[in-house]
């Protein structure tokens, strides 16, 4: 073959090849699930920056461009999903980068639990109750100790599987808390507590999405910041430091009653402190809740004027996840 039919034959596959890609991703959309992609590798690899889409025009433009300079000369590594329903709208950005999971890890505990439960036909003990109420509202981290080793890796990971989640691995010897996660994968998770699915029965959702709305106001901070007032707030946030990468500080948030729910993922470490970790989770929601609420819109509610400030407590009232020395 002559070196010009080479790269004629390598653009026809490559273009081939485009087409597939774009084809999956509007598939992924359409149907509300989102799938992997793949890095590009090594000799390929830019550095990673914010992709959006949306069928909303002009909105994935926006939130592109806002994202990145809500991030920029921010320390540290951050990964950030979006995704909203009605307009079919996704953002990423390092999305299948891999974090400690710190407490955020408690919501895929709880949802663990209830598939289990669901599967055995069966409510709740009261003191499972009991547990979930301090794991997901105040973070408690003996009664997520406790939940975890009712249910065990095994059932955990049949819950990961069932789940969809295959690159979620849950920590070895108990440490719950490096459980190894990515916001692709997170946000795939709060998909399947805001909507309808064959995993999670929508009593199972609805409980779920009603402890993470009352978690306790020292743990609000994150993705709620710059929410719309009239918005129903579900958050679980998680945050640990370590000798190596800084703090892990971590934020879920599914914002749901607007009529058109969605949902934010931010995963980050490498921060100096806790707090740098919590003010770039907040400029990026801030952004996005404003993007996707604008003045005027529809769809759009009342935002508390002014937004109020979210800062984490000076004595965090979660103690920091068990790690080996």
């Amino acid at each position: 073959m002559t070196t010009r039919a080479v790269r004629i034959s390598r653009a026809v596959r490559t273009s081939r090849t485009n087409r597939i890609g774009r084809g999956l991703t509007a598939a992924a959309l359409a149907t509300g699930v989102l799938l992997p992609v793949a890095a590009a590798g090594p000799a390929t690899a830019a550095a990673p920056t914010v992709a959006c889409s949306s069928n909303k025009a002009g909105l994935a433009k926006k939130l592109t461009a806002d994202i990145t300079a809500a991030l920029r000369g921010r320390p540290g590594s951050v990964a950030v999903t979006v995704y909203e329903h009605s307009s079919r709208t996704y953002c990423a950005l390092r999305s299948w980068d891999r974090f400690d999971s710190a407490s955020i890890v408690k919501v895929t505990v709880l949802a663990a639990l209830m598939w289990d439960a669901q599967k055995k036909n069966r409510a709740l003990t009261a003191g499972e109750r009991r547990n979930v109420d301090a794991m997901i509202t105040k973070s408690d981290n003996n009664a997520t100790t406790a939940l975890w080793k009712q249910l065990g890796v095994a059932k955990v990971n049949a819950f990961l599987k069932a789940a969809g989640m295959p690159a979620t691995k849950p920590g070895s010897g108990g440490y719950w808390g490096l459980t190894q996660v990515n916001a692709s994968e997170q946000s795939k998770l709060l998909g399947l507590i805001t909507l309808r699915n064959n995993v999670l029965k929508d009593a199972s959702r609805a409980y779920i999405l009603d402890r993470m709305a009352h978690v306790v106001a020292g743990q609000r901070w994150g993705t709620p910041a710059g929410a719309p007032g009239k918005a129903r707030v579900q958050v679980k946030n998680g945050w640990l430091p370590r000798a190596t990468q800084g703090w892990r500080v971590h934020s879920l948030g599914a914002f749901t009653g607007l009529g058109h729910d969605y949902t934010i993922t931010v995963l980050s470490h490498g921060n100096k402190t806790m707090q740098q970790g919590v003010d770039t989770i907040q400029a990026v929601s801030r952004a996005v809740h404003r993007d996707l609420n604008p003045a005027g819109s529809s769809k759009a509610r009342t935002f508390e004027a002014p937004v109020p400030a979210v800062v984490p407590p000076a004595v965090p009232q979660e103690v920091i996840p068990p790690v080996p020395r």
